[in-house]
């Protein structure tokens, strides 16, 4: 195990309790109060996972992840969002800035833990299995999953790791319908127990269309179950 975790939580003794028993199952930590100095901290200490806490001093944990994801030397570790705040719109957004799990308080040690350990596991099973560059193409857009790039029109298309996810998983299935709890899978890894709202995969369609400008009818409604890729010249 060994991997070192940054747990980004003000209040200290629940950051003590965490870092008590992360340590206990083996992993290294590194505590940060405030959060000013997070991102920092994660593009010094590399971690391989953030547990990041939603409100917090100097800056709150929704502009830590912003931050963390619009940096290339922090943009790939894994973040689970603590919280207190029981609103799904927290969730969404956090998620759609790239979070990969959420843990709303109060919360037990073991479930926290399970989440850890599954989100390490989902990153050394891909990291494991990163195979030949995969280029995928349709019309005026390219995708390179080696280099984690959209082009359209050979122009860059900024995208967030979700959104990328996202589309990689839509255009990697040809014109295959997806259930929106198969995006959630494919993209942020969660399954349906975490019963996250699957409008999330939604919103995230929306911006995606509209940073693919003409392209984006190629994500295809599928009324009453999911979405497909047109790959096909309409």
């Amino acid at each position: 195990m060994n991997e070192k975790i940054l747990v980004v939580e003000d209040e200290r003794d629940i950051s003590r309790m965490i870092e008590y028993n992360l340590k206990k199952e083996g992993y290294r930590t590194v505590l940060v109060h405030d959060g000013s100095f997070a991102a920092l901290t994660a593009a010094k200490e590399k971690p391989a996972l953030i547990l990041l806490d939603l409100m917090l001093p100097g800056l709150d944990g929704l502009e830590v992840c912003r931050r963390l994801k619009a940096d290339a030397k922090t943009r790939t570790i894994p973040i689970i969002m603590l919280t207190a705040k029981g609103e799904e719109s927290d969730k969404v957004l956090g998620l759609g800035l790239g979070a990969d799990d959420y843990v709303t308080k109060p919360f037990g040690l073991k479930e926290l833990l399970a989440r850890v350990q599954a989100v390490l596991r989902r990153y050394s099973e891909k990291a494991a299995g990163a195979a030949a560059p995969e280029r995928l193409k349709a019309g005026l857009l390219e995708l390179d999953a080696a280099k984690v790039e959209v082009r359209l029109k050979g122009a860059p298309v900024e995208l967030t790791s979700k959104e990328f996810e996202l589309l990689k998983a839509l255009m990697a299935c040809g014109e295959k319908v997806l259930t929106r709890e198969e995006l959630l899978e494919k993209a942020w890894g969660l399954d349906a127990s975490l019963e996250v709202e699957t409008r999330t995969v939604d919103v995230h369609v929306g911006t995606l269309r509209k940073k693919l400008r003409s392209e984006g009818r190629r994500i295809v409604t599928v009324k009453n179950y999911g979405y497909r890729f047109e790959g096909e010249e309409a």
